[in-house]
């Protein structure tokens, strides 16, 4: 049963930094994509970032390039997603989410990932 674990999640006053983890667990495979997604009240779920296993095929959407970056420890299995320069319009919950079957060339297209396996989310709130 795959598993992942977010945490890292809290209140921060606009300017400020999060680091987000994944702890991700059950796997069998060592190549998977993992990516963070959010969502705001009334706002669909977005793809905010995304890395694969190799560690060099990462993806950001345009909203956060510059601001956040994702990294992996595949010693222990976990992916950080470290925010900087928080906006309140970063306010959402933060879903962590892999794939299995999605390749580097998928695992850079969130949007279009087949078999998504989500946490169970943390929430970021921004203040101004």
């Amino acid at each position: 049963q795959v598993q992942m674990v977010e945490s890292g999640g809290g209140s921060v006053q606009a300017g400020g930094s999060l680091r987000l983890s994944c702890a991700v667990s059950g796997y069998t495979y060592r190549s998977y994509c993992t990516g963070w997604f959010r969502q705001a009240p009334g706002k669909e779920r977005e793809g905010v970032a995304s890395i694969y296993t190799d560690g060099v095929t990462t993806y950001y959407a345009d909203s956060v390039k510059g601001r956040f970056t994702i990294s992996q420890d595949s010693a222990k299995d976990t992916v950080y997603l470290h925010m900087n320069s928080l906006k309140p319009e970063d306010t959402a919950m933060y879903y962590c989410a892999t794939d299995l079957v999605a390749g580097p060339a998928l695992c850079v297209r969130p949007r279009l990932w087949p078999s998504r396996n989500w946490g169970q989310g943390t929430q970021v709130t921004v203040s101004s």
